[in-house]
């Protein structure tokens, strides 16, 4: 898989994955983490991928969570293809 091929459709996750198989690496191990933040909880995520775990930029709401698995990926497919992250502004993302 080329490079220009991560931008196109699919998530950050399912493009992790596909570049896991294709360097026949385990699939990514990704875990969610809160942080209790006065009286609400922000979410993030972590990813594992060949022993390495690597963290999403930004800590999310509750009901976002599932964008701080797409951001941790996102930052552990741009590490493993030498690329750099996108800013989650232009991905239209909710951080917290």
């Amino acid at each position: 898989m080329s490079y220009s091929t991560y931008g196109s459709t699919g998530t950050w996750q399912e493009k992790l994955a596909d570049k896991c198989r294709e360097a026949n690496y385990h699939p990514p191990v990704f875990q969610i983490v809160s942080d209790r933040r006065g009286g609400r909880t922000a979410w993030s995520s972590t990813v594992t991928v060949q022993g390495q775990q690597i963290s999403a930029r930004f800590w999310y709401d509750g009901q976002y969570v599932d964008n701080a698995k797409e951001d941790a990926a996102e930052v552990a497919l741009k590490h493993l293809t030498g690329g750099s992250p996108t800013s989650p502004v232009q991905q239209g993302r909710h951080a917290w």
